[in-house]
């Protein structure tokens, strides 16, 4: 098969689909591979390093959506690009439609074939595609959340970690999952004080054998949630509903019962986000202020970090585009029911019961989508 890998165009996303070394392992399997000009450069590969590994490099994205079986991306097919798509092109990438009305609508009218990572199941239920960018976000959410503090980015002026004489900050989470236990590792690390909200008793049992008395563990039905947001310098929201919209945990009026100065960091904004105030920004304008509070709403924090979040991605991603390219779509996603439930989108229907519902289309079932 012929995989293109274009370079990504959303503002600040400097990560790429395939690194040289995944390139080698595709083009030893027999395939061909595309790469748009420079298109890892700012991930820290370039252009002869894809070579070496076998890629072709391409001068316009164009070209890539002109010849590619299959699209390997990061991020989602910005307007210019679904614009690109060919029917029964099959594009492999973060989707997140839950959120984004536009980019559904475009993806039924291309009649392709989307697979989203995020959707991706396995044994367990858990999500292995979207996990490693879920937890470099989780450590960028605190790292970020202690800079927007400082005085100069407009927070209270409190330093994470206190200092003698100086009692540290009050870090809430809310999510114990991949984000939510990886922001807690930086900010236990960091010595803050740490509270984790969470809705299942055993993963707050699983998070308390991690870190200890580091943590302060909160079942979600059993706590005043006002309370704790009156109470933090640095919120992080890291709830997560599978490939639908995240739920608005901290709603307006909650806003009003934080401190001035502290900050919010919405790591759920991909899914629109678990905070009522939260909107998407960029990592080259990344916060903005609701009611004196500080909320930094990246929508793709990971990209701040391409050449770590690359090589994590890649790890996950590779096997199944491997599997993707040797097997065809049909008989893979026939075989494999976790690889299945990335099916978002198949040649003009919805395949993602969550997608469907929050914007009214039918829902077809993936297995019986593929047949046709």
């Amino acid at each position: 098969m012929r995989i293109g890998v274009p370079k990504e165009i959303k503002p600040q996303e400097n990560r790429i689909g395939l690194t040289p070394d995944s390139v080698k392992t595709l083009v030893s399997e027999g395939h061909q591979v595309l790469v748009e000009n420079n298109g890892g450069f700012e991930a820290g590969f370039d252009n002869d390093q894809y070579v070496k590994a076998g890629a072709k490099i391409t001068n316009t994205a164009s070209d890539i959506f002109n010849d590619a079986d299959i699209i390997v991306k990061v991020k989602e097919p910005q307007k210019v690009e679904v614009d690109m798509i060919r029917e029964n092109q099959i594009v492999y990438t973060y989707l997140h439609l839950a959120a984004a009305k536009e980019l559904t609508e475009g993806l039924i009218k291309s009649k392709s074939i989307s697979i989203a990572y995020e959707t991706v199941t396995d044994d367990n239920g858990r999500l292995p595609l979207l996990a490693p960018m879920s937890a470099v976000a989780g450590r960028m959410s605190v790292q970020a959340g202690a800079h927007c503090l400082e005085k100069n980015q407009k927070g209270r002026g409190v330093l994470l970690g206190g200092a003698p004489g100086g009692e540290p900050a009050n870090v809430l989470i809310l999510g114990g999952g991949v984000v939510g236990e990886n922001a807690a590792i930086i900010a236990t690390g960091m010595r803050a004080k740490v509270h984790i909200v969470d809705k299942s008793e055993a993963r707050l049992k699983q998070l308390v054998q991690i870190f200890g008395d580091k943590i302060i563990p909160e079942q979600s039905d059993k706590v005043d949630l006002n309370k704790l947001v009156a109470e933090a310098d640095l919120l992080v929201g890291g709830v997560l509903i599978p490939g639908a919209e995240a739920p608005k945990l901290v709603t307006k009026d909650m806003l009003k019962l934080m401190k001035r100065g502290s900050v919010i960091v919405d790591v759920a904004i991909d899914q629109g986000g678990c905070v009522e105030t939260s909107k998407p920004t960029t990592h080259g304008d990344p916060t903005f202020i609701v009611d004196d509070v500080v909320h930094y709403c990246v929508a793709n924090m990971p990209g701040g970090v391409p050449r770590t979040s690359t090589f994590a991605l890649n790890k996950a991603t590779l096997p199944y585009l491997v599997k993707l390219a040797n097997k065809g779509y049909q008989k893979v996603l026939s075989e494999d029911k976790n690889f299945l439930a990335g099916l978002n989108v198949h040649k003009g229907n919805v395949t993602y019961k969550a997608v469907a519902d929050v914007f009214g289309h039918q829902y077809v079932e993936p297995g019986e989508a593929i047949k046709n």
